[in-house]
């Protein structure tokens, strides 16, 4: 467990855009072999918040989530991100993502992104990569926040996100 004493236990999760089962099968079996076992994984989800990737990616655009396992330090997430622009570059197809991977870390009080991309709301980690909260636990739910992508504040992706911090509680109980 890597995992630095004060910090929350955090674990990895990576959201992927694709329209590939193929594509999206092979880049999972590369963020296992990085990242470890799979604490959950969504199914395919529909994407159709904006036609953005669909000239990139091909439509239809679908999003699935894999959450690991293993509790990492949270400043592991700009590595997670490095490795998973990696695993996009080996699917490039003509210059274009054939899969576009998100990683993030989820705690039982948060969700938060990671990004190559600054923004007002965004706090630097190093290396090049962004974090910005996306998600915080209140009252039972996971609740958005003003710049909250659309679909991380759709009840089907908040759900998803419920179901692998029931996991990761369940989990973290077994481990004390």
């Amino acid at each position: 467990m890597d995992v630095r004493r004060g910090s929350e236990i955090a674990i990895l999760f990576v959201g992927a855009l694709y329209s590939s089962d193929k594509i999206m099968a092979a880049a999972s079996r590369e963020l296992r072999a990085s990242f470890g076992e799979v604490l959950f994984e969504s199914p395919p989800l529909p994407w159709n918040y904006t036609d953005y990737y669909a000239g990139e990616i091909g439509p239809p655009v679908f999003r699935q989530f894999l959450f690991f396992r293993s509790p990492v330090d949270a400043s592991s997430v700009v590595d997670a991100k490095l490795k998973a622009m990696s695993v996009e570059v080996r699917f490039l197809s003509r210059n274009k993502r054939r899969i576009n991977i998100d990683p993030g870390y989820m705690t039982l009080a948060k969700v938060v992104l990671v990004s190559r991309k600054n923004y007002s709301h965004r706090i630097y980690l190093g290396r090049g990569v962004f974090g910005e909260t996306e998600l915080f636990h209140k009252d039972g739910v996971f609740n958005a926040l003003p710049y909250t992508y659309p679909d991380y504040r759709d009840e089907i992706f908040l759900d998803v996100f419920a179901k692998a911090r029931d996991l990761l509680k369940k989990d973290m109980s077994r481990r004390i």
